[in-house]
C-alpha cells in the first residue's frame, strides 16, 4: 500500500469537493489502485492555514471553512507565512492548487505550482492561469526533478479534454476547434431566452454558484478566452496568451435581441474558435447566432461542448452536462491517479 500526502493550496468549493470524493473513494482507491492518500497541509487566502504530518481532520476543516472560520486551530505545528515555505515544508508528494485565476499573469497560483515542482512533488491544478502563462516553463521544470505537472480540471472541468490527447490519440495533430466552453454566460443566455432579464439572469446564476460576486469575467468573455488559451498553449504545442484571443463578452445582447432569435428559430450562444493555417494561430470569443444543424444549438444550462478538427479525424467532439464543484474535483483525482500509474 502506497501512502500518498497531499497540500492544498485553496480550500474552496472545489478543493472540499475533492476531499469528499477522496473519502467517499478511500477504499475503492486501496482495492483497485493500492494508495492510501491523506492531506497533510492546507492553505488558505482568508481562512488560514494548517499542517498535521498525521492528516488533518477534514470533516472540521469543511465546516470551519464554510462558516467562514479560521483552519489554524487544526494546525499541530507553526506554519510559516511564506507560502513557497509552507509547501516546501509541507512535504507533500502532491500539490493541488486551487487558487482564484489570474487571467493577466496567472500569479499567484504560476508561483505555487512552481513552487511544488521545485520541490519534487507533482502539481495538479483546475486554475488555468499557469497552464497558459508558463506551461513549457513548468513542463521543462516538471521533466527536471522527475515530475508531473496536470490538470485535466482547468477546461471542461472533469471532461477529459488534455487527457484524451496525451493518451488516446498518438500522432495526431490539432488543426482548430469550435465550441461553448464557458457555462455561465450559457446559462445566462438560455434564462434571458426564457424572459428573464440580464440583472435577474446573472442573480440566478449567482444564488446557484455558477456566476461569482463579481462575474465580469465570464460575461466580458475572460474565462472562454483563457480556456482557448489554454487548449492552443497545450494541443496545439504553441504558446498562446489570452489576451491574444479576440474577445467579445454578451454585455452588448438585448433582451429583444436573444428573444427575437429563439422565435426565429436561432439561438446566441458564446462561441469560442481558433484555427491553424501554416504556423499562425487565431482565435476568438463572440456571441453568435447558431442555427439547429449546429451541435452547439442544443447546448443548454451549464453544459459545455467543444469539438475538434485534426489532420486524421475530421470531426471529434466532446460534451459535457451540467458540471458542478463534484466533476471538477474528479479531474483532480484523475489527474493524481493517472500521475500514479506513469512509468
Amino acid at each position: 500500500m502506497k501512502e500518498i500526502t497531499i497540500c492544498l493550496i485553496g480550500f474552496g468549493n472545489v478543493a472540499r469537493a475533492f476531499t469528499r470524493l477522496m473519502q467517499h473513494k478511500q477504499e475503492e482507491l486501496r482495492q483497485k489502485y493500492h494508495v492510501s492518500m491523506r492531506v497533510t497541509a492546507i492553505a488558505t487566502g482568508r481562512h488560514g492555514r494548517a499542517m498535521d504530518d498525521n492528516g488533518i481532520d477534514l470533516e472540521k476543516a469543511r465546516k470551519l471553512s464554510e462558516q467562514g472560520e479560521m483552519l489554524n486551530d487544526l494546525s499541530t505545528m507553526k506554519t510559516p507565512a511564506d507560502i513557497c515555505e509552507f509547501i516546501r515544508l509541507s512535504n507533500a508528494d502532491f500539490l493541488l492548487e486551487n487558487s482564484p485565476v489570474n487571467y493577466q499573469n496567472g500569479e499567484p497560483s504560476l508561483t505555487h505550482v512552481r513552487c511544488a515542482l521545485e520541490n519534487s512533488m507533482h502539481a495538479v491544478s483546475a486554475n488555468k492561469g499557469p497552464v497558459v502563462h508558463a506551461y513549457h516553463e513548468l513542463k521543462g521544470i516538471a521533466e527536471r526533478h522527475n515530475r508531473k505537472y496536470l490538470f485535466e480540471s482547468a477546461v471542461m472541468d472533469g471532461a477529459p479534454i488534455f487527457s484524451v490527447f496525451r493518451e488516446a490519440l498518438p500522432g495526431i495533430n490539432l488543426l482548430g476547434f469550435e465550441g461553448i466552453l464557458n457555462s455561465c454566460t450559457n446559462l445566462l443566455l438560455e434564462r434571458m431566452e426564457e424572459g428573464e432579464n440580464f440583472e435577474e439572469a446573472v442573480a440566478y446564476a449567482q444564488s446557484i454558484g455558477i456566476a461569482e460576486t463579481d462575474p465580469s469575467g465570464d460575461i466580458d468573455g475572460w474565462d472562454a478566452a483563457i480556456k482557448a488559451a489554454a487548449i492552443i498553449t497545450v494541443l496545439m504545442d504553441t504558446p498562446f496568451k489570452p489576451q491574444q484571443v479576440k474577445r467579445e463578452g454578451i454585455r452588448g445582447l438585448s433582451l429583444t435581441e436573444i428573444q427575437q432569435a429563439k422565435r426565429d428559430g436561432q439561438r446566441w450562444k458564446l462561441v469560442c474558435r481558433a484555427s491553424k493555417d501554416s504556423d499562425k494561430i487565431t482565435a476568438s470569443v463572440a456571441p453568435e447566432l447558431v442555427l439547429p444543424q449546429s451541435p452547439l444549438y442544443s447546448v443548454s444550462g451549464t453544459s459545455s461542448f467543444v469539438q475538434f478538427q485534426t489532420d486524421v479525424l475530421p470531426g471529434l467532439g466532446i460534451l459535457e452536462s451540467h458540471p458542478s464543484p463534484d466533476t471538477t474535483a474528479y479531474g483532480l483525482l484523475a489527474d493524481m491517479l493517472n500521475i500514479l500509474k506513469s512509468p
